[in-house]
Order: structure tokens, then sequence, then C-alpha cells
């Protein structure tokens, strides 16, 4: 009989030296492939833009939009006796604002021409037009008629030599612009309408801040806070993130309303949620200003 285990030492040998020399050849192989990502892992460029893009869109972000919402505080009928401590309030906050004038006001005295000379100089207020006549008073019958309408608004641009078309209408919450359309009062519409097509930006309001009937301002700065508050947590403006506020100069002539309008807008900046700014600024309007 053949011996067959005569052979297998060889074989152990043989195979042996295969193993060892795998073995060394899967050592060099797995050292460098073990090390390189090593290397990679310092300069792999993916790497670098994923940390990047992570951090970049909130930077940018705050650094190219204004997440403040705008408003715009209007103060109508004027010149009058409150006048003058609208201007000490405006010059002593430094907000921009807008004071719609009524041209048969200016008119009216010695007093009422230094007045407007005085907001006419004054950069923080923009001057714009709340028709010459103010309706008479007579806003039934006045809106009757919308030529006359038209033309009442335009002695007054040429009585003030006004260089804007932003309007605002005596006695009605209007509104006249390429994309917000609102009349409160039907009877008002037409007229409405004919100013659009004069090319006029009829510029109504979001928020008003009435009167007592001492005419003075009726709500304290508190309660308009939460007001507009909760008009943009609401979405009630006509243009988002956007809010006109509505008050008049007659209503500043005693010294609790002039401190209640000099509390609210010492507390609407100091909340750093807002920016004020001029109605020429609104979206709607931005731009039409010769």
């Amino acid at each position: 009989m053949k011996n067959f285990f005569a052979k297998e030492p060889k074989t152990k040998i043989v195979w042996g030296l295969a193993v060892l020399i795998g073995t060394v050849i899967s050592y060099h192989f797995l050292k460098n492939t073990t090390e390189q990502p090593k290397i990679t892992e310092k300069i792999q460029p993916e790497k670098i833009v994923k940390k990047t893009l992570a951090k970049e869109p909130l930077e940018i972000l705050e650094q190219t939009v204004d997440l403040r919402r705008s408003l715009y505080i209007t103060f109508d009928d004027g010149p009058n006796n409150g006048t003058e401590n609208l201007i000490e309030i405006i010059d002593e906050a430094k907000i921009p604002v807008t004071s719609f004038i009524v041209a048969k006001h200016v008119k009216g005295s010695e007093n009422q021409k230094k007045r407007y000379k005085r907001l006419e100089q004054d950069t923080l207020f923009e001057i714009a037009n709340h028709s010459y006549s103010h309706a008479k008073n007579q806003y039934s019958a006045f809106y009757k008629n919308p030529e006359n309408v038209v033309q009442d608004f335009k002695n007054a641009q040429d009585s003030l030599k006004l260089k804007t078309n932003i309007v605002r209408t005596p006695g009605r919450n209007i509104w006249r612009m390429k994309n917000v359309n609102s009349t409160d009062i039907k009877s008002s519409k037409l007229a409405a309408d004919q100013l659009y097509k004069e090319n006029y930006k009829v510029v109504g309001w979001d928020l008003e801040w009435r009167a007592t009937k001492k005419m003075t301002l009726r709500d304290d700065h508190k309660i308009m806070l939460k007001r507009i508050d909760s008009l943009f947590f609401n979405n009630l403006e006509k243009t988002p993130r956007h809010l006109v506020i509505l008050t008049h100069d007659q209503y500043l002539r005693d010294e609790n309303s002039v401190q209640e309008l000099k509390f609210l807008i010492a507390s609407l900046k100091k909340s750093k949620r807002f920016q004020f700014k001029k109605i020429s600024e609104y979206p709607e309007i931005e731009g039409i200003l010769d």
C-alpha cells in the first residue's frame, strides 16, 4: 500500500509559505488603505462644503434681509394747533413720518403758514396731499361728484407745489394702488376710481389712533402696542409686514396725548422689531417721487 501521508509535510510547507506571503501582501495593502483616509480627511472638499452650507444661509439672511416689520406713522389735517407739538415729538424721536396736509389750513392764518413752513423744512417729515378743502366736512355730498373730487386734490397739489401724487381722502379709508383696492363706504367708490385713473396713489390706513370727545388721544400707548401686534399676528395688514397708522395733529394739544405718543414711539423703537418709514416707501408706492 502506498503511503499517502509521506508527502503531507511538503504540502503543508508549500501552503504555509503561500499563507505567509499572502499575509505580508495583505498587511502592506491594508496599511496603505487605512492610512489614506487620514490624509484626505483634512482636505476632503465635500466636507468643507457641508460645513459652509450649514452656517452660511442664516448669516447671509441676517445680512441681506431686514426681518423687522415696517411702520408708517401718518398724521392728518395739518397744519393746526397740534402741529408744533408733533414736530417737537418727531424731532426728539428722530423717526420718519408723513403729514397729510389740507391746503386750505395752510392758508388759514400766518401761524398756519409758519407751521407748514416748519414741516416743509424738516427732513423727518414727508408732505402728502389730503385735499384742498377737506370736503368742507360734507363728505357725502363731496364724493357724489368724482370730477370735483379730483379737481380739489389738483388744487391742493398746485397750491402746495407738491412733487408727489400720494393722496388720502378726507373722511374715508380708501386705498387705490396696483394690488390694493379698498373702499370703506361704497358711495365713494366712483370718486376713488377717478382719482386712480388720474394717476393718484390713494392711501388709507390699517390702524387709527382715535380721539375722545375732547379731541385728545383716546387710548394709552400700551393698548396701541397690543393692537399693532395683533394686526401683524393675524395678518390683517393691507400689505403683509407693512402697517399704516393714522392719527391727527389736533389730538396732540394736551400734555397727556403728547406723552402717550412719545411712549408709543419709544416702546416701538425699544422692541427692535419695527422700522419706521415714510409713506413713499410703501411697497405699492415706492419710487414714484420725482
